[in-house]
């Protein structure tokens, strides 16, 4: 047999080095060399082709490893869609966020902070982990059908060297006889046996596949969770609606303030449907810590399905939406709407309803504008009138001239609007946001000291406008409520994923995997009875299964004193 050089390199080619010497060479006649190795053996073995690269780069993407690292740089990169406001969802707070924060918001623009998960670098990261799902769980679940149908392992030759280990001499026992019981006691334990007859027989047994299966469905679980959320995405729509008090909704693509479809989805096929805001109510704390704090929200909606529907009712409250044939109506929030009449300078009606307000902190201080187009002045020429400002539902005048709303509900509303005049943009065709005036062209009225001109209103006043331009009267206060109207084709899919996670988390912490073996063989020092030994092993540890091994050979050394010895003429095949 040859001899082998074990060399140790120390720096930068430390390794070990196995080399066979020549037949005649003796092992003292081996020498340890610090010198470098030669290039084309650095690597143990030929170099990688492209090939190899290739099934390296695979190998590496398909490991659990890089899975859970996939899954959590998905998770990672999730983060930024929770923390900057998203423009397909949330348009009106991406616009306020980029208007506070010009420079910020340049450098979330290049890296897609304003539209995460349709940015290039999520969905790479998306794909990446879906590949390695996929290749990773095909072949587990190949091995696994291939290690369910295969038998027990044998067992080992020496089993005092397992982990758990109880030995005895039954002495009125036969062998063969102590095979069967053990195997008939580990099959009524719900073990999988195997035997093998001879005079050092054993009996292999194995328990616990379940634990695998339940790590299996736990991963296919988040594989169908991913297909889920893709499908949403793909399939999927979303949009907003702000509805006044009284007035209706039909689900056709033109009646959204804010739309977004999914990359494959038809926006011109929504669910036939439609509700009208009956009615919205809500609660708040009035003492203690809490006061201020929303206890219920509850929106009274009329709907129908389809065209020429019979009306139903229903309350749609947070969390508790209303579904119509999968498309559900979420409550999102709610604010005030004051209901104003705008006069121009010939005192004609120019402009008369509630206008929303858009809250701005949790006491409800609302800003909006009053937009009046068709106006004209005293001397009957056209002059556009624009009014803005804020809504209090409940005021409080700060000493340094501030105003604050103190509580959410309208106890003391008042509304604080100034005015312009002039060209407010609102016919030359350019769409405007409704929640903003374009005041580039316009003149802020001013008061007689020069001041602009403001005024603070409760409902029932009136204020004019100088110069007899015209009046606002505030004339009540109605409420309004927004929606989110979803429809997303994977709910059932992501939800029964979800449950399938879950039951398959619980199993594979639960259940344990284990082996047992029992071997009989005779007695060394007599001619008559069998020695028994009975040992397992578990993967992991687990204090559990030196129990169930101790449980094992009682029960078994039990079965063997009450069992009559077997004739000399009786074979265990037979009894098999």
């Amino acid at each position: 047999m040859a001899a082998k050089d074990i060399r140790s390199t120390s720096g930068s080619a430390t390794r070990q080095e196995v080399r066979e010497t020549d037949p005649g060479t003796a092992p003292d006649e081996l020498e340890l060399s610090s010198a470098p190795a030669e290039p084309d053996t650095l690597l143990g073995g030929p170099r990688l082709g492209p090939v190899g690269w290739l099934r390296w780069l695979w190998r590496t993407l398909t490991s659990m490893r890089t899975a859970l690292l996939l899954l959590l740089l998905l998770a990672l990169a999730a983060v930024p869609g929770s923390l900057v406001p998203q423009e397909g969802r949330q348009p009106a707070q991406a616009a306020d966020f980029r208007r506070r924060n010009p420079g910020l918001s340049s450098l979330l623009d290049k890296l897609g902070f304003f539209d995460v998960f349709a940015s290039p670098w999520f969905a790479a990261v998306y794909l990446l982990l879906f590949v390695s799902l996929a290749g990773c769980i095909v072949p587990r679940c190949w091995h696994y059908v291939r290690a369910v149908r295969a038998r027990p392992p044998a067992a080992p030759r020496v089993l005092a060297r397992m982990p758990h280990h109880v030995r005895w001499i039954a002495r009125d026992a036969d062998p063969g006889e102590a095979l069967l019981i053990a195997a008939e006691v580990l099959r009524r334990r719900r073990f999988r046996v195997t035997t093998e007859w001879g005079e050092d027989g054993w009996v292999a047994a194995e328990k616990g596949y379940l634990r695998e299966a339940g790590n299996l469905l736990f991963h296919l679980a988040l594989f169908g969770m991913l297909v889920a959320l893709a499908m949403g995405s793909l399939f999927g729509t979303t949009g907003q609606k702000l509805v006044l008090q009284g007035d209706g909704f039909t689900n056709t693509r033109t009646q959204y303030d804010d739309f977004s479809p999914g990359t494959l989805a038809d926006g011109d096929s929504l669910e036939p449907f439609g509700f009208r805001l009956k009615g919205f109510s809500a609660a708040y704390q009035r003492t203690g810590p809490q006061r201020g704090t929303p206890s219920s929200f509850v929106a009274r909606l009329s709907y129908t399905e389809g065209d020429g529907g019979t009306p139903r009712d229903a309350r749609v409250e947070v969390n508790k939406p209303l579904d119509v044939n999968g498309t559900k109506v979420f409550l999102v929030g709610h604010g005030y709407a004051p209901v104003v009449t705008v006069r121009d300078g010939k005192g004609n009606v120019a402009w008369k309803g509630p206008v929303p307000f858009l809250p701005q902190d949790g006491n409800l201080r609302s800003v909006g504008v009053v937009k009046a187009p068709d106006a004209v002045d005293a001397k009957g020429r056209p002059d556009q009138l624009g009014f803005s400002g804020f809504f209090l539902p409940t005021v409080l005048l700060t000493k340094n001239g501030g105003w604050l709303s103190t509580f959410p509900a309208p106890d003391k509303p008042v509304l604080v609007l100034t005015a312009y005049h002039g060209d407010l943009g609102l016919n030359n065709g350019i769409p405007q946001n409704v929640y903003q005036l374009n005041t580039k062209r316009a003149t802020q009225f001013k008061d007689s000291d020069g001041t602009p001109y403001a005024r603070a209103l409760r409902p029932g006043d009136r204020m004019k406008l100088p110069n007899g331009a015209g009046s606002l009267s505030f004339d009540g206060i109605q409420q309004w409520a927004s929606f989110q109207i979803a429809r997303n084709p994977s709910n059932g899919t992501a939800l029964w994923s979800a449950v399938a996670m879950g039951v398959g988390l619980t199993v594979s912490l639960f259940v344990r995997r284990r082996r047992v073996w029992v071997r009989v063989r005779p007695p060394a020092a007599s001619a008559t009875g069998a020695e028994v030994e009975v040992a397992g092993l578990e993967r992991g540890s687990s204090d559990r299964l030196a129990e169930e091994v101790e449980e094992i050979a009682a029960e078994l050394a039990e079965r063997l004193l009450e069992t009559p010895q077997v004739t000399s003429d009786s074979r265990p095949e037979e009894r098999l």
